[in-house]
């Protein structure tokens, strides 16, 4: 959520006409997920950024929904659900 909130404060700033401040909490908030996703345990960077990337999408129709009051409709959550899928499968698919 921290991701989704940083790049919402950029997108509020830039297309929706706020005033710049609204940089200053997204830039915190970018810094802050960046920090936790270092907090990933994983062998590899890549892997928890590529498993991140499933869990992304679903939290942003999640945002999408609550921050937004835009209901996803049948393609965003089965898109999600797709998603989520890969996401289980790269975090816990047996390696050799």
């Amino acid at each position: 959520m921290a991701e989704i909130a940083g790049c919402f404060a950029f997108w509020a700033w830039l297309r929706l006409g706020r005033s710049a401040w609204w940089a200053l909490p997204g830039t915190v908030s970018l810094v802050l997920f960046a920090v936790l996703l270092t907090r990933v345990e994983s062998d590899a960077a890549g892997r928890a950024y590529a498993a991140y990337g499933g869990v992304y999408i679903a939290a942003s129709i999640l945002w999408l929904w609550l921050a937004e009051s835009q209901r996803p409709d049948r393609w965003d959550m089965t898109g999600a659900a797709i998603c989520l899928v890969g996401t289980g499968i790269i975090l816990f698919a047996p390696r050799t």
